[in-house]
């Protein structure tokens, strides 16, 4: 097989863009098109002002962008002309129908099979990057073969093939991720010469900065079934040292101490054991869905009420974080000012998918608090569609400088872990703030101690105090 000249992304979003940025960037032979149907996303691409914030992708970005990478809204021009294409399409879960909220929604992965298959001349090779059910791959193959226009008695390239090659990278850090990445793996189907054939074509773009002993080939079941696994695991630990936060704040045990503890233990380790108000982002929940779905559909009901639980907990967390701000405050937070600090569901990026800064805020808008919202990276517009309707949006305030967001406020409460809030002068923001002037930090981020000789009244995730002799 000859090698990959030119490659085609489609979808212009949080998967496709850092990973097609660095192929660009380290295969300045190849051309890489990034499409999206979305004409003001890919404009956007084109500007000053990306899309969406990815610490280290800029300067990247703008050393290829018009050199060997283009972002173009002419999927059809693009699939045509490309070697191989990168599907990074959005797999959200069903709204309505069958098994809502926990089956996948694929139709834009059938619509993106049948572009393919009007688009293309030639047979392609075509690699699933973002996060699918298991027999996605079957699915496209077989949309793509009864679709194209390619007869099959005239083919001399090679017959279609699809890949899976699972996306890892994590967001807020997808540039070094993308770079450096822990593994790298191809899904294949065995005992197929073309398919084989195309995974080597694949795994040779990689192994241009990429080392070989990290590339990883499997079926295309594993690598498929790899990266939600991966997702739900994660997800569970960060369940699991949250619900012994739970258990920290009525004992008197801290929770940091405890994780500290069983970290050590080499069969455990120390990643993911920070308690907070909980997880958010698209991939996590998104996933974990699915796989209950997935437990479920192939009739394993014990396995999926395993993964659910996890789900269950996360919004039992951000429940009892809310609930506590409530319980604290006298009972009553109705018309008072609340400083929240971070929307971003984490650090480091602008998305706000399933933050659980939502959750946590129309917990306390039900209790008619008015809240004074900042986020370093997330506009005033993208909070504002998360509080339209209801008369809502009069008891929210979006404010460019916590400072601003903290003056006169009852209570400060942090949601995301932004370095910056480290860096605030909290005496200057307890003298603006109401008295008793009360910090619920949902992140453990801040020194609690220093806070309380400020004079603040401080309560962490699992920071208990210690329970009475009465």
């Amino acid at each position: 097989m000859a090698p990959v000249k030119s490659i085609c992304v489609i979808g212009a979003g949080h998967v496709g863009v850092p990973h097609a940025v660095t192929v660009a960037s380290k295969c300045p032979d190849i051309r890489v098109t990034v499409v999206d149907d979305d004409a003001r996303k890919i404009k956007a691409w084109g500007s000053a002002r990306l899309p969406f914030f990815e610490p280290g992708m800029q300067p990247t970005l703008e050393e290829v962008r018009g050199v060997n990478l283009f972002f173009s809204t002419d999927i059809a021009a693009a699939i045509a002309e490309a070697d191989m294409v990168l599907v990074s399409v959005s797999t959200p879960v069903k709204e309505t129908g069958a098994n809502a909220g926990y089956a996948p929604d694929l139709q834009h992965w059938e619509a993106i099979a049948r572009k393919i298959a009007a688009a293309s001349r030639t047979p392609k090779i075509i690699v699933e990057r973002s996060t699918v059910p298991v027999a996605t791959a079957d699915t496209m193959t077989a949309v793509i073969r009864a679709n194209s226009t390619v007869e099959r008695s005239s083919l001399s390239t090679g017959e279609w093939v699809v890949l899976s090659n699972p996306e890892f990278a994590q967001q807020g850090n997808a540039m070094l991720c993308q770079a450096s990445p822990e593994r790298v793996m191809i899904g294949v189907a065995e005992g197929d010469k073309h398919a084989e054939e195309a995974a080597r074509a694949l795994a040779a773009i990689y192994e241009r900065w990429v080392p070989k002993s990290r590339i990883l080939l499997s079926d295309l079941w594993s690598a498929e079934l790899s990266k939600m696994v991966a997702d739900a695991f994660l997800a569970q630990r960060i369940s699991s040292i949250n619900s012994i936060s739970a258990l920290c704040e009525r004992t008197g045990a801290d929770v940091s101490e405890v994780s500290h503890a069983i970290g050590v233990d080499t069969r455990i380790g120390r990643k993911y054991l920070q308690a907070s108000v909980g997880f958010g982002g698209a991939c996590y929940e998104t996933h974990l869905r699915n796989l209950v779905y997935l437990c479920k559909h192939y009739r394993l009901p014990q396995v999926g009420t395993y993964w659910e639980s996890v789900l269950k907990m996360n919004d039992y967390q951000k429940r009892r974080f809310a609930a506590n701000i409530v319980g604290k405050m006298f009972n009553t937070i109705s018309n008072k000012k609340l400083a929240v600090l971070g929307f971003a569901y984490k650090k480091n990026t602008s998305d706000t998918r399933h933050t659980v800064a939502i959750d946590v805020c129309n917990y306390l808008l039900a209790e008619r608090a008015r809240l004074s919202i900042h986020d370093p990276r997330v506009a005033a517009e993208a909070i504002g569609i998360h509080f339209s309707g209801g008369g809502l949006d009069q008891l929210v305030n979006v404010e460019t400088d916590p400072y601003a967001a903290c003056d006169g406020a009852h209570a400060l409460i942090l949601l995301t872990e932004w370095d910056m809030y480290l860096e605030l002068d909290f005496e200057k923001v307890y003298e603006t703030m109401s008295r008793p002037a009360h910090i619920f930090d949902g992140r453990n981020l801040l020194d609690h101690d220093k806070l309380r000789e400020i004079g603040f009244l401080v309560e962490g995730v699992g920071k208990g105090s210690p329970p009475s002799d009465e």
